[in-house]
């Protein structure tokens, strides 16, 4: 059994640790401090402490895996036919950002960009050729997410239809800020999602919505690949992303994605 029901983690002098949130008041939270690493072992130890910043719940990821057109109602706002397996692309490692991060955006991403709330998915050991029966035992826990995009480079006359590197910039993949441990949640596919724009809600629905569930996802993404611990799977957006709504993200925004009862992100947009 994990060493934790809520993972965090934060900076204590000059040192980051894990931690177990106990409680959450404001931006002032209480920890249980672990040692040691989710992907190879955590021990709870007696210390207990107050922090005021948390940051990413795991030090880095092999990759950020995404599923595309994952909810029937996003599929319908689109106007877009479900294809018979879950569109896949990827972010890279440096695409992962902390809850509370502020997301610095290139000049050249500003013109559309946009949000996706995302049930993102944290792998807790490695997992290929694994059967939807089992898929859930390689969950570390779950969190919330936002795939940050630049949709001008996103569309076809700009990418050739392909999706990463419009959404691949530094810190498009803010997380957190806990991860709830898996055992916490028997069915992923019952959790409420939103997505707040400075305060007003952009997205909202169950991930029962969902086309491919959790399950899915992960068996098809391990079929003959290896998924490495660590790697972090947003498993797509609902309806209600800005591209749909002619709405996109300026300087100084700020979006929030929640999963209630689970994890928040919320992070301010920052052009430099």
């Amino acid at each position: 059994m994990a060493a934790f029901t809520r993972l965090v983690r934060f900076t204590a002098g000059a040192q980051t640790h894990y931690g177990d949130l106990i409680k959450a008041a404001g931006n002032k939270y209480t920890v249980r401090k672990l040692e040691g690493s989710p992907f190879t072992s955590l021990r709870a130890t007696e210390e207990i402490v107050n922090v005021e910043k948390l940051e990413c719940p795991v030090e880095s990821t092999p990759i950020v895996v995404c599923i595309g057109l994952n909810y029937k109602q996003h599929a319908q706002e689109a106007s877009l036919p479900v294809p018979t397996y879950p569109p896949v692309f990827t972010k890279p490692a440096d695409a992962l950002a902390g809850p509370f991060d502020a997301i610095d955006i290139h000049p050249d991403a500003r013109d559309l960009l946009d949000y996706e709330g995302e049930l993102t998915v944290v792998i807790g050991k490695d997992a290929k050729n694994v059967s939807e029966e089992d898929a859930l035992d390689y969950v570390l826990g779950y969190t919330a997410g936002n795939d940050v995009s630049a949709r001008n480079f996103q569309l076809p006359e700009a990418s050739g239809g392909q999706f990463c590197y419009a959404k691949s910039f530094d810190n498009f993949a803010p997380i957190g800020y806990t991860i709830v441990a898996a055992r916490e949640i028997p069915d992923p596919q019952t959790l409420k999602l939103s997505t707040k724009v400075n305060g007003v809600v952009k997205q909202e629905t169950s991930t029962g919505d969902m086309i491919w569930g959790v399950r899915q996802i992960i068996s098809h993404l391990s079929r003959g690949t290896t998924l490495r611990k660590g790697t972090v799977i947003m498993t797509g957006t609902p309806s209600g992303v800005g591209y749909f709504r002619k709405e996109f993200l300026k300087d100084g925004d700020v979006v929030e994605v929640e999963i209630e009862g689970v994890a928040v992100t919320r992070n301010r947009m920052n052009h430099y």
